[in-house]
């Protein structure tokens, strides 16, 4: 089975250099609060797989966005014109 992996980038910055790894995610840049909040978010998605009895690459998608959701992530809606 292909191993799965989170990436997270914090786009702003207060001029330090950040980065955090775990098994399954690497967390870069952003500002010491973005950062915080990046790690927060991965380590809430690992825990709900954790508990589910899953890792990362045996969900779906779908079920990958709903545990993003309840961990506080939310997909940006597509802007209409």
């Amino acid at each position: 089975m292909p191993k799965a992996f989170m990436l997270g980038i914090g786009l702003d910055s207060d001029g330090h250099k950040r980065l955090t790894t775990g098994s399954n995610f690497a967390l870069v840049g952003g500002t010491e609060e973005t950062h915080e909040k990046l790690t927060e978010t991965a380590i809430k998605i690992n825990e709900k797989l954790a508990a589910k009895g899953k890792q990362l690459e045996s969900v779906s998608m779908e079920e990958l966005d709903e545990i993003a959701a309840s961990a506080g992530l939310h997909k940006a809606k597509p802007k209409t014109n």
